[in-house]
C-alpha cells in the first residue's frame, strides 16, 4: 500500500488565512443556536463581526439600528420564516440592496426558486461548508459594492 503524498508546505498557513477582511458586520439569523455558534466561529475574523439573531423577528429588529454588509438567514424557523423575512427586507428601500444568503437544510427546486423569487442574492444548503460560505459572502459584498458604484443591484 502506498501512502498519499504529504500536503503542500503552505497548507497549514492557508488553513488559517481569513477569507473575509475589512471592517464589516454580518447578521446571521437562525433558530438553531449551534448553527449560530458555528457561524460566529467560522465567519468572524479580527475585523469582521458576526451578530446573531434566533428568529426573523429578532433579526428585523436588529436591522432597525444595525448596518450590516450581508445577511445570512435560515428558512425554517418558528414564527416568521426566512423567505418572508427576505420579502420584507426587499420591500424596504433601506435593505433592498442588502446581500442576502438563504441557508437551509432544504435543497429541492421549489425551495431554491422560492428563495431567489423572494429576493435572495445567494443560496446555500446545510450542512454548511464554512470556507465556501465565507468565499460566497465575500463575492456577494464585493459584487454589490461594484454594482452600487454603477447604480445597479445584485439581483434581477
Amino acid at each position: 500500500m502506498t501512502m498519499p503524498p504529504p500536503p503542500p508546505a503552505d497548507l497549514a498557513v492557508r488553513r488559517f488565512d481569513y477569507v473575509l477582511s475589512g471592517d464589516m458586520t454580518i447578521l446571521a439569523v437562525d433558530d438553531d443556536p449551534i448553527q449560530l455558534e458555528f457561524c460566529s466561529v467560522y465567519i468572524a475574523t479580527p475585523t469582521v463581526t458576526v451578530v446573531t439573531a434566533g428568529s426573523a423577528e429578532e433579526g428585523l429588529a436588529l436591522l432597525e439600528d444595525l448596518s450590516v454588509a450581508a445577511l445570512l438567514v435560515d428558512v425554517d424557523m418558528p414564527g416568521m420564516n426566512g423567505i418572508e423575512m427576505v420579502r420584507r427586507l426587499r420591500a424596504d428601500p433601506r435593505h433592498a440592496r442588502l446581500p442576502i444568503m438563504v441557508v437551509t437544510g432544504r435543497e429541492d427546486m421549489a425551495s431554491i426558486d422560492d428563495a431567489f423569487e423572494a429576493g435572495a442574492t445567494s443560496f446555500m444548503c446545510k450542512p454548511v461548508n464554512w470556507r465556501l460560505m465565507a468565499h460566497q459572502i465575500r463575492f456577494m459584498i464585493r459584487a454589490q459594492r461594484a454594482l452600487d458604484a454603477e447604480g445597479g443591484a445584485l439581483r434581477s
